[in-house]
């Protein structure tokens, strides 16, 4: 993603990694497509970047070509526009590779971006990387509140994300097992896609497994797979719809949580595992949290949201002083900030002129 500042706005391009095979149709906002095979490779992605007054590159392991995405790496050191890169993944135990990985980025990078506290933390504590240049800007979300919530004539869990192994819907299935003797009993929907790299190695087998093991468990007609992407306006009534929003996971490394910051966005209550994103934002906070692999402690803190008065509203009303902040215009903004400081600190000779 790459962005044109000026006094009147900005307006941005996106150049979209894929891998073989992906649909390569035009798409909105697209201005270059990177494939591992194609031409120019990580040149051609660098040069599209080049276009615009600053590149915002999206950092995750699995990304990019090369071993541990590594060719994001000359990517960053041709550029000449300023680069911010935001970390989606800061490991606690990295392989050797994959810190020295990290640490070369965040010397080629402008300004460096993690969307928690926890994982600002963890690089500093764990990599060599420029005080000075790492930031703190959360995951942004949707205004989901603008969307009345719609209650459903039995409790509604609501699970929403990308699927794969790690996503801990199994043991959401169990604990589902363990509510039914609430009056009446709780709904589920796992809402999403699975994870095109999951689908690309392992087809639905998780999926499937989700299926077999609901069944055995004797709650299938209370669970309802929704694999589609859904539009934002469509997201949000889902969203609304949900007395708990589960987030079961089985990681305890996942330091950013886009699901996360929406649920909490959108008012709604989570349970989720102690993964680092959710003790952070849950602690005191909007959600109750759980052990992971532990479906009867999911199922016992669901039943208190459900049925313990009072809890369900006090845990929501602790998300008005949060929610301003994480809506996407504040989110922007703070980008918005540190772009043009990042071009204010250019030598003159090369520096934008915003007119």
């Amino acid at each position: 993603m790459s962005s044109h500042l000026t006094r009147g706005g900005v307006f941005g391009g996106i150049v979209r990694v894929t891998a073989e095979g992906d649909d390569d149709r035009p798409q909105p906002g697209v201005v270059h497509t990177w494939t591992p095979s194609g031409p120019g490779g990580w040149k051609a992605a660098a040069s599209a970047l080049e276009d615009f007054d600053v590149a915002i590159v999206q950092h995750e392991y699995g990304i990019y070509p090369g071993a541990d995405g590594q060719d994001v790496l000359p990517l960053l050191r041709r550029l000449i526009v300023p680069s911010i890169v935001v970390l989606h993944t800061v490991l606690a135990r990295p392989t050797p590779r994959q810190k020295v990985l990290l640490e070369e980025i965040a010397d080629a990078a402008g300004a460096i971006v993690t969307m928690t506290a926890t994982a600002h933390d963890r690089l500093m504590a764990g990599y060599r990387a420029d005080a000075g240049k790492v930031f703190v800007i959360p995951h942004g979300a949707a205004d989901h509140l603008r969307v009345p919530a719609r209650r459903r004539s039995r409790p509604h869990l609501l699970t929403w994300g990308l699927l794969g192994p790690g996503k801990g819907i199994e043991w959401a299935l169990r604990a589902l097992a363990l509510l039914r003797g609430l009056d009446p009993p709780p709904t589920y929907t796992i809402a999403g896609k699975t994870h095109p790299k999951v689908l690309e190695l392992h087809g639905e087998a998780y999926r499937d497994g989700l299926y077999e093991l609901a069944a055995r468990i004797g709650v299938s007609k209370a669970v309802r797979h929704d694999p589609v992407y859904r539009d934002q306006d469509s997201l949000s009534r889902l969203v609304r719809s949900a007395d708990v929003v589960l987030l079961p996971y089985d990681s305890a490394e996942q330091v950013t949580s886009g699901v996360l910051i929406e649920a909490v966005a959108a008012g709604v209550p989570v349970v989720a595992t102690a993964f680092p994103h959710a003790v952070e934002l849950l602690t005191c906070g909007p959600g109750l949290l759980v052990p992971h692999g532990d479906p009867a402690a999911l199922a016992s803190a669901v039943r208190r949201v459900l049925t313990q008065p009072g809890l369900a509203d006090d845990l929501t009303g602790r998300t008005h002083a949060l929610i301003p902040s994480l809506l996407w215009p504040a989110v922007a903004a703070r980008y918005d900030g540190l772009a043009r400081s990042l071009l204010a600190r250019r030598p003159a000779a090369t520096a934008a002129v915003l007119p």
